[in-house]
């Protein structure tokens, strides 16, 4: 699936009032962030025995991860963007920095 197709699914089911527009898309984003930490940190804790992470485990993070995708879709559209721009851009900051040798360090303009 390419991003412009999924940002056009995701549109279809974002249902909330306009006047909460970024807000709602920022506030999902960070609290399905936090239960993809809190699934691995289960995992870290030994919830799934020693060793490896459970398939099952994984597969609950897949979802979780689909709702990162799906306010990350949602909060990049209200703000007038796409997914498509905000991959782009992304790719040619890294890029930049790893031309650089800036990759590793601090700070968003390094």
């Amino acid at each position: 699936m390419q991003f412009d197709e999924y940002q056009k699914t995701a549109e279809l089911t974002a249902k909330y009032p306009d006047k909460y527009k970024i807000l709602y898309g920022a506030m999902g984003l960070g609290n399905e962030s936090g239960e993809v930490l809190g699934k691995i940190k289960k995992w870290m804790r030994g919830d799934d025995g020693e060793g490896d992470m459970s398939e099952e485990r994984k597969q609950d993070l897949k979802g979780e991860l689909g709702d990162v995708l799906w306010y990350l879709t949602i909060l990049t559209r209200d703000l007038g963007f796409t997914l498509d721009e905000v991959a782009e851009y992304n790719n040619k900051k890294l890029l930049d920095r790893l031309e650089r040798g800036k990759i590793q360090g601090d700070g968003d303009t390094r």
